[in-house]
């Protein structure tokens, strides 16, 4: 029996939770579960779309994703590693205090930071088909659940939303700090980031919009080893369904100060720091109550794309349903591809039915991604470590690849 450890006062809360898998559904669609997640040693999915997102994401919650190809990223394009290895600094990040009889606990869900102060589960799951992933965490000692879910959609990107619910009895209030960090610029290529990200930082600019707080993410100037001028035309855009009520920030500078409980600024522009996106909230939550919202990104913007998505933001009151039907629409036009390449069967597997699926799919995906590659790609792209990731498919469902 091993001793017990403590933390300041407290004993800390370790146990051998037993790592399980079952199939489910949530919202009439097909999920598999991997429950106690955090029980097992980091493991990298690939996350597909209808269209030409690109989604590398770690059992850490770290990420790099992007469309078309690595030099329209969202997020930096490194190697499984070092993805997994910046769960702290890059994608999602929440933060949350919450305020238990006039008691404010403080609780970073999916964090290590403070490991074995809570009695917490972690749980992953992810869609039959490949295109959704959802990260889940259950605080029991404070009674509130927290995940978030990663979608893509053809027309306004890459869609995460949050979830979060009191599953206690009593009324509960939340101050919410949330959202996405480590956000490239548009201009940063795969050979740029991984060679000179230091310069690259100090070219970042970041701007929130005033009325439709959509974040604009740019360089100064596009980097080149020439004399001669080259303008940054195009962004990356981060918007949220959340405008009233709500700060916004634009990097991780504040993070402390909330942990601390100081109050938050909004941030209006930020140069020369890596970009982010955060909302700030206080909610409250009733008994059995819950609250959600959203987070969408993009790549490859012009002037006038940003234009018409501000528009689109501020006037346009059912844009939250546009873009999750959007994603439904996405889904359904993926069965179809798949269906095409004779990966739909109904047996009495289910595994084996969605082994052939994701076999199929990234079999054909591979050969049309390759013959595609030979004119419009360099072979380099071709040749990275996450396509190659494709080639092996060890389990039927998350596409575990570990080089550790």
């Amino acid at each position: 029996m091993p001793e017990k450890i403590y933390v300041g006062d407290s004993e800390s809360l370790f146990d051998d939770k037993k790592v399980e898998g079952k199939q489910l559904k949530i919202a009439n669609e097909n999920f598999y579960k991997i429950s106690n997640v955090d029980k097992m040693r980091p493991f990298f999915m690939s996350i597909v779309s209808n269209s030409n997102h690109w989604m590398f994401i770690s059992s850490t919650g770290s990420l790099s994703a992007g469309r078309k190809n690595s030099e329209f990223a969202l997020f930096p394009y490194y190697t499984d590693d070092k993805i997994t290895e910046s769960s702290e600094t890059t994608g999602s990040k929440t933060i949350l205090v919450i305020k238990i009889a006039n008691k404010n606990y403080l609780w970073e869900p999916f964090s290590n930071k403070y490991s074995g102060v809570y009695n917490i589960s972690r749980n992953i799951y992810k869609n039959t088909i490949g295109n959704k992933v959802i990260f889940e965490e259950i605080n029991h000692d404070l009674n509130v659940e927290f995940s978030y879910q990663w979608n893509s959609s053809n027309k306004y990107g890459f869609v995460r939303k949050s979830f979060i619910k009191n599953t206690s009895k009593k009324s509960i209030q939340i101050n919410i700090l949330d959202g996405l960090q480590n956000i490239l610029p548009y201009g940063v290529g795969e050979g740029l980031q991984n060679a000179q990200s230091n310069l690259v930082d100090a070219y970042k600019k970041c701007e929130l919009e005033k009325e439709s707080k959509l974040g604009i993410f740019t360089l100064s100037a596009i980097i080149v080893d020439k004399a001669e001028p080259s303008e940054a035309l195009k962004a990356n855009s981060v918007w949220t369904t959340e405008i009233n009520n709500t700060k916004h920030l634009l990097s991780s500078l504040q993070l402390d100060d909330f942990r601390k409980g100081i109050s938050l600024k909004s941030e209006n522009e930020i140069k020369a720091e890596k970009g982010a996106y955060f909302i700030n909230k206080k909610i409250e939550l009733k008994e059995n109550s819950s609250n959600d919202w959203m987070i969408i990104c993009n790549v490859n913007q012009t002037i006038s794309d940003v234009v018409s998505l501000k528009k689109s933001i501020i006037e346009d009151k059912e844009i939250r349903s546009e873009v999750e039907n959007d994603v439904v629409l996405g889904s359904s036009n993926l069965r179809e591809l798949v269906g095409n390449a004779d990966g739909l069967q109904l047996t009495n597997d289910k595994l084996r039915m969605i082994r052939h699926f994701s076999n199929s799919m990234f079999k054909s995906t591979i050969f049309r991604f390759v013959n595609y590659a030979k004119e419009d790609l360099p072979i380099s792209i071709i040749n990275t470590p996450l396509l190659r990731m494709h080639f092996s498919l060890p389990w039927h469902l998350f596409w575990i690849v570990n080089d550790n």
